[in-house]
């Protein structure tokens, strides 16, 4: 049986207007900060990945998998961005992902979209840093580093944006922390299990085929244009995998709907191709296919012009 993907992110309604503004100001400061990073340590390399990583991203959060108890997961790729990037285009690009996903897929609330920004972009990439970085460290070159660190930091970074999210939704006086927090926390770390073992498994392609790439301060591969192709065709092909997604809710609304909040959801202002469904389509499926290939050729788009940008203005 074939499925579409269900939205993944915190809607409008689910936190206070003050803790929305709060959390937009703090990931404007720091997706700008970010751009400013980018300009000094951004490598030809790395703007062609951005945006290939940008759309393997879009494309790999629409396979929600089932994990336990009626719920499913979905990829953040944080980690990966991060091990691949560094922390500060790795923000950009998952900026880039779930900015697309809440402004034409109705995926996560507008006013909520800072706080996506920050649990996502902003606290993903940060602990999937300081995790990777800390045992890659300790490992002493040795690859066994980047696979610990890489599973260490997505398992880690899923928990962690989890419990942020927790956090937020008792302050906006959602759900008392003492539900949320263990909730959000019990559930996620099953779901950051499957993110570590997906990251791992990709870090592990990657590194055989493309070992340059966790270099830093490599110059452009050769035969990068037909890793860019490959990489592309890999995001296409899981945007045509899309509609085998678990059709169980993802945890937040797991919790939400278990914890009895679930209906203070508002209905998004505008629907463009909402729930990962272009319109107009019968076939289910399709339709799912469609929207997934348009998403992840918006975001590769987008990340690839914010690259060349920011490597226009450092030259």
């Amino acid at each position: 049986m074939m499925y579409s993907p269900a939205p993944m992110h915190i809607p409008d309604g689910f936190l206070s207007t003050l803790m929305a503004v709060i959390l937009w100001v703090v990931s404007a400061i720091s997706v700008a900060y970010a751009l400013r990073r980018v300009d000094k340590d951004l490598g030809e390399r790395q703007v062609p990945l951005m945006g290939v990583l940008a759309a393997a991203i879009f494309a790999g959060q629409m396979l929600n998998f089932s994990v336990t108890g009626g719920t499913s997961g979905h990829l953040l790729g944080a980690a990966l961005a991060t091990i691949l990037l560094g922390p500060w285009a790795a923000i950009i690009v998952l900026t880039s992902v779930v900015s697309i996903q809440a402004l034409i897929f109705q995926d996560g609330g507008l006013l909520a979209l800072g706080a996506n920004l920050f649990n996502m972009a902003v606290i993903g990439v940060t602990v999937s840093y300081f995790v990777y970085t800390s045992l890659h460290k300790l490992a002493r070159g040795k690859s066994w580093g980047v696979f610990a660190g890489g599973f260490a930091a997505a398992w880690l970074s899923i928990v962690v944006a989890s419990l942020a999210a927790a956090l937020e939704l008792a302050l906006s006086g959602t759900s008392p922390a003492n539900i949320a927090v263990p909730a959000m926390g019990g559930i996620h770390m099953l779901i950051g299990l499957g993110e570590g073992l997906i990251t791992v498994g990709a870090l592990a392609f990657l590194y055989a085929a493309r070992g340059d790439l966790f270099r830093s301060g490599g110059a452009a591969p050769k035969g990068g244009a037909a890793v860019w192709i490959f990489g592309l065709g890999i995001a296409a092909l899981l945007a045509v995998l899309s509609p085998l997604a678990s059709a169980h809710p993802d945890g937040l609304e797991w919790v939400a709907a278990q914890k009895g909040f679930l209906e203070t959801a508002r209905s998004p202002l505008y629907n463009l191709i909402p729930d990962y469904t272009f319109p107009g389509i019968s076939n289910t499926a399709l339709a799912t296919i469609v929207a997934g290939i348009i998403g992840m050729l918006l975001v590769f788009g987008v990340a690839l012009g914010v690259a060349y940008m920011r490597r226009k203005k450092k030259a």
